[in-house]
Order: C-alpha cells, then sequence, then structure tokens
C-alpha cells in the first residue's frame, strides 16, 4: 500500500505516518514547514521517520507543487495538512487560513480526480460547530463556527463532498474534537500549561476555567483515520471525540497531581472566536467505523507530561 500524508511533520501527521509505516505502507509525507511554530518542533517530529527507508518527505507548498504526481500510485491521501489556530485566524491573517485551509483542499481534491485511491480522509475540526445549545453534538447538529479558523474547515469539507458527490472521490471528514498528546504544538493548551508548570510559571486561563473540552488522545485520533482506511465508507462526516469532556480547571487539578507541582492560575476575559463546551457523539463512528477511544484524560496527561518533561 503507498499512502499520501499531507502535514506530515505536524503533531497528527507525524504520528499516523508512523503508524501506516507501522502496518508496512510506503508512505509519501509532504510539508511546507510553515512559519506558525518553530521549525524544530517539526524536525523533532520527523525524526524517527528519516530512519525508515519506507518513508520519502518531500518539502512542498500544496499550492505549488505538481499534486498529480504527488498522487500517483497513491491509495490513501490522509489530508492533515492546515493552518492552525483560532485565535489567530482573525483579521488579516485570515488569507493565510483561506490559501492553506481551502484552495489548497481544493486542489488536492482537483487532483484526486480520476486517481483511483481507495479513501481521502481529510482532517476536519469541531470548530465547524462554533456554540451550540444541545450536547453532545451529532453530526446532523447545524455548523455555525465562530472563528474564521472555523469557517475555513467547514468550507472544505463542503468541497471534500461535492467532488464525492461529482468526481466521485471517495471522501470522508473526520471532526477532531481537541487532539492531544506527546508532540502536540507548542500554542495549545496542555503544551503551554506543562511548560508553565515545571518552569513555576504562571498559567493564563481566558475566563474562569469551567469551560469544557472533548479531549482526543492522539492514538485514538490516528485510530480513527486507520479506521477510515479499513472501512468501505465514503461521503460521510464523523466526529472523533476522546469521551472526555472535562473542564480546563479539571485539566489542572490533573497535571498537579500528575507532577506534584502547583498550577499557578491567572484569569483573564474571555477570546474572541473560543466556544464555551465542547462535547462528541461518537456513535456513528463506532457504527459505521467500528472506532472507539480508549486512552482516558489521566493516562492522556501524563503521558503527554512524560515527554514534555523529557524534551526539558
Amino acid at each position: 500500500m503507498r499512502s499520501v500524508v499531507t502535514g506530515c511533520a505536524g503533531f497528527i501527521g507525524s504520528h499516523l505516518s508512523e503508524a501506516l509505516i507501522a502496518r508496512g505502507h510506503q508512505v509519501v509525507g509532504i510539508d511546507c514547514f510553515t512559519d506558525y511554530y518553530p521549525r524544530t518542533f517539526k524536525q523533532d517530529n520527523l525524526r524517527g521517520l528519516l530512519q525508515s527507508p519506507g518513508f520519502t518527505l518531500i518539502e512542498a507548498n500544496l499550492l505549488e507543487y505538481d499534486l498529480r504526481q504527488l498522487l500517483d500510485g497513491a491509495d490513501y491521501l490522509f489530508h492533515q495538512a492546515a493552518q492552525a489556530g483560532v485565535r489567530a485566524s482573525w483579521g488579516q491573517s485570515f488569507r493565510v487560513y483561506t490559501d492553506n485551509n481551502v484552495l489548497a483542499t481544493q486542489r488536492l481534491l482537483e487532483a484526486a480526480k480520476g486517481v483511483p485511491l481507495k479513501r481521502l480522509v481529510y482532517a476536519s475540526s469541531s470548530s465547524i460547530y462554533g456554540d451550540v445549545e444541545t450536547l453532545p453534538v451529532t453530526e446532523d447538529t447545524r455548523p455555525q463556527p465562530v472563528s474564521p479558523y472555523g469557517v475555513t474547515k467547514l468550507a472544505a469539507e463542503h468541497l471534500c463532498h461535492l467532488y464525492w458527490v461529482n468526481h466521485g472521490v471517495p471522501t470522508v471528514s473526520l471532526r477532531y474534537f481537541t487532539v492531544y498528546g506527546p508532540r502536540q504544538r507548542p500554542d495549545m493548551g496542555f503544551h503551554k500549561f506543562i511548560r508553565s508548570i515545571l518552569s513555576g510559571d504562571e498559567i493564563t486561563i481566558y475566563g474562569d476555567g469551567n469551560q469544557t473540552r472533548d479531549f482526543t488522545f492522539i492514538s485514538d485520533a490516528v485510530a480513527a483515520n486507520l479506521a477510515c482506511m479499513e472501512s468501505e465508507v465514503s461521503g460521510r462526516v464523523f466526529n472523533v471525540g476522546g469521551g472526555s469532556r472535562v473542564s480546563v480547571n479539571h485539566v489542572l487539578d490533573v497535571l498537579q497531581s500528575v507532577s506534584g507541582l502547583e498550577a499557578r492560575r491567572v484569569h483573564i476575559e474571555n477570546q474572541k472566536g473560543d466556544v464555551r463546551d465542547t462535547h462528541a457523539d461518537t456513535s456513528r463512528a463506532k457504527d459505521a467505523l467500528g472506532f472507539r477511544p480508549t486512552t482516558s484524560i489521566e493516562e492522556g496527561l501524563r503521558r503527554e507530561f512524560e515527554w514534555l518533561r523529557g524534551l526539558l
């Protein structure tokens, strides 16, 4: 099997590439190493992959590369590449999000027309839902994103659907709910919390800390992608949640217990574009894909803490 992974040097993309290599796939990874966070983090993510004879790295931008060449001979395409970050997606930065999240996806889908792919798995986001009145959310919940980032992820979902309907591209979209674990991006909450706890610095919390998220451990997010690969399902969207809906305050309590150190908390006003609560109904993914998250928030936080402590 030959798989293409976009965003292969990122948090989820690197873990997914390793899982595919472990299954005997030849993996072609493409990443343009955007400057959203330091390149050294992505180079570290690739350390093990670059030692594998089954892995090929292409450093290129999806907006410029010959994507028909990229997909030549591919059985599976896992589109993980995106411009990340809810809070950074406002104002002049929005052009970067439309280019990297919408236009890049459209170019991939256009290149996939006529290619005998078994599956194209697109990494979407729970940000497409916005603030909803009823939890947990199902895939039928009306999308109403409250951030420009969420708008671009939803637009790319729609593109996946229309290329499936009109051109038979076998797309599946996975709506990730706050993925965490080793290699988590340095701008994400748990990574920042752990660094602050280890250094004794104050932790900035937006709002009262009682906002909740459905946190998904990295191995569960990878498992959902592999389940899509092994299924016969196309033209669908699925929630991918970890079954661990807890508050930010609870997360910090757990990290205090794991570390034996104090989490020094400072509260500031809420940020525009941040939703209050998320909670995924994953019953469709369970029924159609056999997806079941297996890692508790306590175990997942312990593993991320140990990883980051080992780097510092």
